[in-house]
């Protein structure tokens, strides 16, 4: 591992749905809250306003920070695919400018498809990564940001 990859998310929850990115790999659907890396000299904020504007098509509001993850590849299912992927992910509150359209990405990451607004309360049924999310996110949202460790 040369570096840690810093990786913005947004967790945008709305009428007990949350809004995800749908992927494709060879295993089928998946799905990940929007975001994605950092740019050097990009402030954290305009890190998520700008993936979530390429992956979800419209600007978001950052709002409080609520989970910390770290992604220690060589610990988890992919590290065949990703073998010295470690990335810290920073997954904040996030309300959206206006509606996003299906379909309507600016610069999807190569695995996604679309967008879909996930009920909150069926979660256990999504190939959710990180997975941990499942449990964390039926549950009332923490006051303050909690460490999730390296967790999938």
């Amino acid at each position: 591992m040369n570096h840690i990859r810093v990786s913005i998310k947004a967790i945008i929850i709305r009428g007990g749905e949350i809004l995800l990115t749908r992927n494709r790999d060879q295993q089928g659907i998946f799905y990940l809250l929007p975001g994605g890396g950092q740019n050097p000299g990009e402030a954290v904020a305009d890190a998520l306003r700008r993936e979530c504007l390429e992956e979800v098509g419209v600007p978001v509001e950052a709002g409080p920070l609520l989970f910390v993850r770290d992604y220690i590849s060589a610990n988890h299912e992919f590290a065949g695919e990703h073998e010295h992927v470690h990335q810290l992910e920073l997954m904040f509150a996030a309300i959206l400018r206006e509606d996003p359209a299906r379909g309507g990405a600016t610069n999807p990451d190569t695995m996604q498809e679309d967008i879909e607004w996930a009920p909150l309360k069926a979660l256990q049924e999504y190939r959710l990564y990180p997975s941990a999310l499942k449990t964390l996110l039926t549950k009332p949202l923490p006051e303050g940001a909690l460490y999730l460790g390296d967790v999938n």
